[in-house]
């Protein structure tokens, strides 16, 4: 596949980069500061330099792409809406050049439902969402603006990130995964490539953890 790929400099980028490749993709990343890139000069991979939210300028490495995969994750510090600002900014720029497939990493941690155990609903949910207020607002946004996108969308939603190694995982999909509290990034990584190549993870969300 060809894929574009915003988040690339992040820990869950960085390792989905390298599965792709790895796994023969052709992928283009799209970054603000090329100089975070790991290897910028490896085969199948082209760098686009631009801002995130700039659907104009990100358009050009989106045209002519299989998919989109945003890995775009909340800057402490930053405020606001990055993740929903930047995944608008890249659906906007993939309706202009008619690209279809989209997946977009979010989190698991804001929402509650059927897979949750009493622990889960009572204690450790609400407490994260106190504590991680403002990331989860942003995921929350973030979700909205992709359900509603009118793309082949898949939103991932893992639970709290590792850079452990690689180990078996299990996967749900529209609920989250019972007493699945971490999972390593470059777990989730593999489980993006996964989806990618799933035509019926179109219109689904896939919480995933040990």
């Amino acid at each position: 596949m060809k894929l574009a790929l915003f988040g690339a400099t992040g820990g869950t980028g960085q390792q989905l980069l390298d599965q792709a490749l790895a796994a023969g993709h052709h992928v283009t990343a799209i970054v603000r500061d090329p100089t975070r890139l790991r290897r910028p000069d490896r085969p199948g991979l082209d760098v686009v330099t631009a801002e995130l939210t700039d659907a104009n300028a990100i358009g050009a490495g989106v045209t002519g792409q299989d998919a989109v995969v945003s890995t775009l994750g909340p800057r402490p510090g930053a405020g606001g809406s990055v993740c929903a600002d930047g995944a608008r900014a890249i659906m906007t720029a993939m309706r202009a050049t008619a690209t279809r497939r989209l997946i977009v990493v979010t989190a698991g941690g804001h929402i509650v439902d059927e897979g949750d155990g009493p622990l889960n609903r009572a204690l450790v949910k609400p407490l994260l969402r106190r504590l991680l207020r403002e990331g989860f607002a942003d995921f929350a946004r973030t979700d909205e603006a992709v359900l509603s996108s009118g793309l082949d969308w898949t939103i991932m939603r893992p639970p709290r990130l590792t850079d452990g190694e690689r180990r078996p995982y299990r996967t749900a999909i529209d609920r989250n995964v019972r007493r699945g509290i971490t999972i390593a990034r470059a777990d989730l990584a593999h489980a993006i490539l996964a989806a990618l190549a799933e035509p019926a993870t179109v219109g689904h969300s896939i919480s995933l953890g040990y």
